[in-house]
């Protein structure tokens, strides 16, 4: 796992579209975008917090810098060597910057036992570990969704991405045991989300306003968290 990138950064800006917008889109856009390498994905994490749920509170206050901490694989793992990802996302006045470690899943579970990383980046150990030391961070929340990707055909560091029927659940909370959860939307919405180093190509930004979709503020966790909160609530009280 070596070669895989570790660190992402980003412009990053997402819209709320309807299924029909989704399909129009790509097939208005089609001679600038095409399929990435990963095209579709099941997209599965577990995110972690406070017994507070500080990080995520903290979050739905739209402060200047947040930062979220998850494991994440993508399609439910098949056994203890499976590939996941140890992430800490962090977003500073829109730019989003993400930085992760490529781990198997038996050696995350004995990093969260033992303390002890090892992974294939020093300096973002030391970070992610100083941050569950820090925060005593418990598993709060399972997230999955469908996601397609795309890239520009001639400007590959944009990137457009669709993820579909999006669902979380606050029980057994392991990415081994199944991407089921509860839908967030019953109206099957998309949450599209454009991302690249500068401003958006011009092409993008005119069938955006000729389709009149705007940028709609939206965090699948915060929001997930927000819809979930009393049941969250009771359940801890439970345990």
């Amino acid at each position: 796992m070596a070669n895989i990138q570790s660190v992402f950064e980003r412009e990053e800006t997402k819209y709320i579209i309807t299924r029909s917008q989704y399909h129009d889109l790509v097939k208005a856009l089609g001679d600038h975008i095409e399929p990435d390498i990963y095209f579709k994905n099941t997209n599965c994490s577990v995110y972690y917090d406070t017994p507070e749920f500080e990080l995520v509170s903290r979050s739905l206050d739209k402060p200047l810098y947040k930062q979220k901490i998850r494991v994440r694989s993508y399609g439910v793992p098949k056994d203890d060597t499976s590939p996941v990802f140890l992430e800490i996302k962090k977003k500073f006045k829109g730019v989003g910057n993400k930085r992760r470690l490529a781990l198997r899943l038996k050696d995350f579970y004995g990093f969260l036992q033992h303390g002890e990383l090892y992974g294939d980046s020093p300096q973002i150990e030391r970070e992610i570990k100083q941050c569950f030391d820090f925060y005593n961070l418990s598993p709060s929340m399972y997230v999955a969704y469908e996601r397609y990707s795309y890239c520009g055909v001639k400007d590959s560091d944009f990137r457009l991405t669709f993820d579909l029927d999006l669902r979380s659940r606050i029980h057994d909370l392991r990415l081994e045991a199944g991407s089921h959860g509860d839908l967030f939307f019953p109206d099957q919405k998309v949450i599209m989300e454009a991302k690249g180093l500068g401003a958006f190509p011009l092409w993008f930004v005119r069938e955006l306003s000729a389709m009149q979709i705007r940028p709609s503020s939206f965090q699948k966790y915060g929001y997930s968290f927000q819809r979930r909160f009393s049941e969250i609530v009771n359940n801890n009280k439970r345990s």
